[in-house]
């Protein structure tokens, strides 16, 4: 495996990454953009890869524990580095584990509703939607092999009641993630990711609390890039961890 150390979140984090696999990017800033900074308990961070989300979430929350959740051997070989160079040893840790059954959970050490808070970027393609990867942990991180309501019900289980749940997903997965958190999750807080003005949204960002009976928003969208290709204002101080996405 070739490894590349890069700087993310302005610069903020440095990342050991496999340059050859799957690669973090535009979907880590902004799932890590929607922490609660003021939280102060145990954030976990959900097929957490190399831990981009998660120790995102280390520096813009400081108050907080963090948990990453990482099922692959060597992702997670990586991510225990990560933790390693942002030296992050004090707050972050390592579950190597899957997750989606509660028999894995328990035996990782992970406590049903312990939780502040979840954060979550589930595989983004169905099987059989997109041509797979030959590399392993790039197949894994774009490929779900867990229907998305399974997915967020396993996720759920880990957050406590009240606690903060939040996720990106394609756009048009909305109905989808919306199907999976009903009755579950409520007072949603939907921010649409517009590559840039005049184009359609490509994401969805999504955070609510757990059993809340508070009504849906829709927020206003947030813009990339303008039609010059400039990076706007707003979207580059979140990507640089300078301002938390409006949720």
């Amino acid at each position: 495996m070739a490894v590349r150390i890069s700087g993310f979140l302005g610069g903020r984090l440095q990342l050991a990454q496999d340059e050859r696999g799957h690669r973090v990017g535009l979907d880590a800033a902004l799932l890590a953009a929607a922490t609660p900074a003021a939280t102060s308990g145990l954030i976990l961070d959900l097929g957490a890869g190399v831990g981009a989300v998660g120790l995102s979430a280390a520096r813009l929350a400081p108050k907080a524990r963090i948990g990453l959740v990482e099922i692959a051997p060597e992702t997670a070989a990586l991510a225990r580095e990560n933790i390693r160079l942002n030296a992050l040893e004090a707050r972050v840790r390592l579950y190597e584990a899957d997750f989606l059954g509660a028999a894995n959970r328990r035996a990782a050490g992970l406590v049903v509703e312990a939780a502040e808070g979840v954060l979550s970027n589930p595989p983004p393609h169905a099987r059989g939607r997109v041509r797979i990867s030959p590399d392993p942990a790039e197949a894994q991180a774009q490929v779900a092999e867990t229907p998305l309501a399974d997915w967020t019900r396993a996720a759920l289980a880990l957050l406590a009641p009240g606690g903060v749940f939040a996720m990106i997903h394609r756009a048009e997965a909305l109905c989808e993630c919306l199907a999976a958190l009903e009755g579950r999750v409520g007072g949603l807080s939907i921010l649409p990711v517009h590559p840039r003005d005049g184009a359609a949204a490509t994401r969805v960002l999504l955070r609510g609390v757990k059993g809340s009976k508070a009504p849906l928003s829709l927020l206003p969208p947030l813009i990339l890039h303008h039609a010059d290709g400039a990076c706007a204002p707003l979207a580059d101080a979140i990507l640089r961890g300078l301002r938390p996405a409006p949720l």
